[in-house]
């Protein structure tokens, strides 16, 4: 069978997952983008005059001194998702470029004061490549003179940080909103207390942040309400200081005793009490059970195993079988030599120390005396922030691709669930369509090879090898050269496995590097690494004769690995 028909056999293969997935995207009804009637403070669905609101910054990141300056070289666009597009022509901010540091803002028409009012913010997040490390937040920035968009950064004053962020062990919807002390004039960042999870998916997610005139606030995802609480009780530092403090000029008398107990000056050791006596004595009074076999060895050699064909008494010296557990042994109480057991010895008490008694000098523990708290303020209207001028994303991510849309900033709850119902209600469930039909559930055990250009190891590495050996080996079943040209990384893999477990097998007989160097170690890897390169080098050839050698030489290097296998190991049970 020649290439081009093992191509027609894989491809024939194939067809039904890719006719499959072809008539499941064209049966997706997809509705054509339209600009929301709604109007807020702030209300962007990135429409073709974007550009007149939102500017890039490229300032240099604030480091606090550190030597390396970072700028913001990370580039934005405006275009519909790459992946599970819900809507025709519904365009998004996205982020392009991995690894980098990426600032944009866009200022407010008026500055949006929510003194007494709630404050809603909500916006749609499209990871299209995931989220391993990095973040998807907005920042709120504080309404200024000295807000000027092209020298945006992370020195910039926010009022509010909402947003998913992920990497390592950290994975939250942060709420961070700044707070000024009414006595220091100094601004100090309030952080959720138990802040949720993000969903980190391809498909759109939805995040709302309500905070209300009564001090209230919660968090919504997709519609869900996943967290509520209280902007006085639930943030940390708290948004009010302790009333009183530790006067920090006192200090702790040099005569205050804080051992509430001491050993007993008056106990002296019991004359009856033995430090030398052991912890575990012989138990003189067992005997040995009836059943015990003494003269039966706890190991034999094995009676079955039988000595290679190829064993060459001169050349690899006496044979002998391995060596496996007495059956005799199996059913009995033991074998071998018989001793008492240990048992603990009752008279056993270890070494003497004093008791310990209540000391008749503890004054208790010292803590210092308190005093007023000079920074002492109580805000009862945190909610009540300062005006905002604008929004921004100032974001480092290892990721590219991030999308964001329909972000509304506002004082309606009720216009943000309108917005939610025109836009992602919509494209949600169109969005989850198409993600099925691109990734369509495998029949119950009868997994479907894939061609090895649909497969990815970092989107599924289980998939990946289990897909890849089992079209292998459909493959190889009618042409092994073929299904090495088309499946290389298979025998690859084998190769390179056989190359592992000879080293590892001989350095543990014979001693580590020692062994993994030595000439019947080194022969034996050489064959199999040249039948192997032997065999991919000829995969062009189409005739039966490199057919038959393709397949001897798996067959034979794997036989030889194991044979030498086998004597080095009989061969160090002799010696």
């Amino acid at each position: 069978m020649h290439f081009k028909n093992s191509v027609l056999l894989a491809s024939a293969a194939l067809a039904p997952i890719a006719l499959a997935q072809e008539a499941g995207a064209s049966n997706i009804t997809r509705p054509n983008f339209t600009p929301t009637d709604l109007t807020a403070p702030f209300l962007e669905q990135f429409t073709d005059d974007w550009e007149s609101r939102w500017q890039a910054s490229h300032a240099k990141k604030d480091t606090k001194g550190d030597e390396e300056e970072w700028a913001y070289v990370g580039n934005w666009k405006v275009e519909e998702p790459l992946v599970y597009k819900g809507i025709n022509g519904d365009k998004g901010l996205v982020l392009k470029d991995k690894a980098a540091h990426h600032a944009i803002s866009a200022k407010f028409p008026t500055a949006i004061d929510n003194t007494g009012k709630t404050l809603v913010v909500q916006y749609e997040v499209k990871l299209q490549d995931l989220l391993e490390c990095g973040g998807a937040y907005m920042k709120l920035l504080q309404d200024n003179a000295a807000l000027h968009a092209e020298e945006f950064s992370n020195a910039s004053p926010y009022v509010i940080m909402f947003g998913p962020d992920k990497c390592g062990s950290t994975n939250k919807v942060h709420f961070i909103f700044k707070h000024k002390s009414p006595v220091t004039g100094e601004y100090e960042e309030k952080h959720m207390s138990k802040p949720v999870s993000m969903r980190n998916e391809k498909t759109s997610t939805l995040y709302t942040l309500i905070v209300k005139p009564d001090q209230t606030f919660e968090i919504k995802i997709n519609g869900e309400s996943e967290a509520t609480g209280s902007l006085l009780e639930d943030f940390a530092p708290a948004v009010n200081p302790l009333a009183q403090i530790d006067d920090p000029k006192d200090t702790k008398p040099l005569d205050w005793i804080d051992e509430a107990k001491i050993t007993d000056p008056d106990a002296t050791k019991p004359d009856d009490w033995d430090e030398e006596a052991p912890f575990n004595i012989i138990d003189e009074s067992a005997e040995k059970p009836d059943d015990w076999l003494e003269d039966e060895p706890l190991m034999v050699v094995d009676p079955e195993a039988t000595k290679p064909e190829d064993w060459d008494d001169e050349e690899d010296g006496d044979w002998i079988g391995p060596m496996v557990p007495n059956p005799k042994c199996a059913d009995v109480s033991g074998c071998g030599p018989w001793e008492k057991p240990l048992i603990k010895n009752p008279a056993f008490k270890g070494p003497w120390s004093a008791p310990m008694i209540d000391n008749p000098a503890y004054k208790g523990i010292w803590a210092p005396a308190k005093i007023a708290n000079p920074d002492y303020f109580e805000d009862k209207t945190p909610a009540n922030f300062e005006p905002i001028g604008a929004i921004g994303f100032e974001i480092w991510t290892m990721q590219k691709d991030i999308l964001f849309d329909n972000i509304y900033i506002g004082h309606s709850e009720s216009d943000a669930e309108k917005l939610k119902t025109e836009t992602f209600d919509i494209k949600a469930p169109i969005e989850k369509q198409e993600q099925t039909a691109a990734n369509p559930a495998p029949e119950p055990h009868k997994p479907s090879p894939n061609s090895p250009l649909d497969l990815s190891f970092t989107d599924d590495p289980l998939l990946y090898v289990r897909e890849k050996a089992e079209l292998f080996w459909t493959l190889a079943q009618r042409d092994p050269i073929q299904a090495m040209q088309f499946v290389p990384e298979v025998p690859g893999a084998i190769a390179a496995i056989l190359v592992l477990l000879l080293t590892l097998m001989f350095g543990g007989l014979f001693g580590g590097a020692a062994a993994a160097n030595s000439p019947q170690v080194k022969e034996a890897t050489n064959k199999v690494k040249a039948k192997v390169n032997e065999v991919t080098s000829d995969a062009k050839t189409t005739s039966k004769d490199a057919k038959d050698e393709a397949a001897d030489a798996v067959h034979v290097g794997a036989e030889h690995a194991r044979e030498e296998a086998n004597k080095r190991k009989t061969r160090s049970a002799v010696n």
